[in-house]
């Protein structure tokens, strides 16, 4: 497992800030594996992900803080640090579809997500023998109109009690509460299965096999309040024909929803996004 520091870089645009970055990093012994930029002429934005090895490096988290301070005071910066060492901690929340669950779970197991998968919860019961199969605690948490403020809270609590990080909306055909999302910025990722902002909501192959489109996808996005209409992280298309039939488009876009999924959650886990605008940046 590689030992390596990740920082994560918004300020304005303005010339000198790459330098004064590797020249601070090189001052304290940092070996910079990858380094990767973005500006936006548009928004007069500078976005960077910088990785270096820590073996050498000569400052923890708290004397990185105040050694990095003058640099982001002059350049107006906000910035992350992440350490590969500190695993995020994943919940996934799940429905009665488990091929997006099973694909993520697999992943984990032969070691393909860096992350800790302490806990599942699902308003179905069809997933616990599989969530119990790879060892991972399952709670069921059944939901009506009623009830619903009820199991979020219940919720709630189970994301402290495991201390989770992200959480990943895995096919959970549920919409979430305002106060939810608001308790979670950029922390809860979901698949759309529809190429947004085409047919939000619910049924899309529906919707897409009446329109007669010649190409399905899934979408994978932060959540926000506004319903299918959070920052894209990653996209997947397959073409059809008029051959095919609604359960042909259901198929194929299973197919799209695990892939864009599993690789969004990656992209998140790895620290290679940052956002602004309502739009993401992922770096390579």
């Amino acid at each position: 497992m590689k030992n390596t520091a990740t920082l994560l870089i918004t300020c304005p645009d303005t010339k000198g800030i790459v330098a004064a970055i590797a020249d601070f990093l090189y001052q304290h012994d940092a070996n910079i594996l990858h380094a990767d930029q973005h500006q936006d002429a548009e928004n007069n934005l500078f976005l960077m992900r910088v990785e270096w090895d820590i073996a050498n490096f000569n400052l923890d988290d708290a004397a990185f803080s105040n050694a990095f301070a003058p640099i982001a005071v002059k350049f107006n910066m906000q910035w992350q640090l992440k350490k590969s060492q500190q695993k995020a901690r994943v919940a996934i929340m799940v429905s009665q579809y488990d091929h997006c669950l099973a694909d993520l779970l697999h992943r984990h197991k032969s070691g393909e997500l860096a992350c800790e998968i302490p806990l599942v919860i699902s308003n179905h019961r069809d997933t616990e023998a599989l969530v119990k199969f790879y060892g991972i605690d399952f709670h069921y948490l059944p939901m009506t109109k009623e009830t619903k403020s009820t199991v979020e809270a219940a919720e709630f609590k189970l994301f402290t009690q495991y201390n989770i990080d992200l959480i990943v909306l895995a096919r959970y055909m549920q919409i979430l509460s305002p106060d939810f999302v608001a308790r979670y910025p950029q922390k809860i990722i979901n698949i759309h299965h529809s190429f947004l902002p085409a047919f939000i909501g619910a049924k899309p192959y529906h919707r897409a096999f009446e329109r007669g489109v010649k190409l399905i996808g899934a979408t994978a996005h932060y959540v926000t309040e506004v319903l299918d209409e959070g920052p894209i992280i990653e996209q997947g298309i397959d073409r059809i024909s008029h051959r095919d039939q609604v359960e042909d488009l259901i198929q194929k876009g299973r197919d799209l929803e695990r892939v864009v999924l599993s690789k969004a959650v990656s992209w998140h886990i790895e620290n290679r996004i940052l956002l602004y605008a309502n739009k993401t940046v992922i770096f390579d």
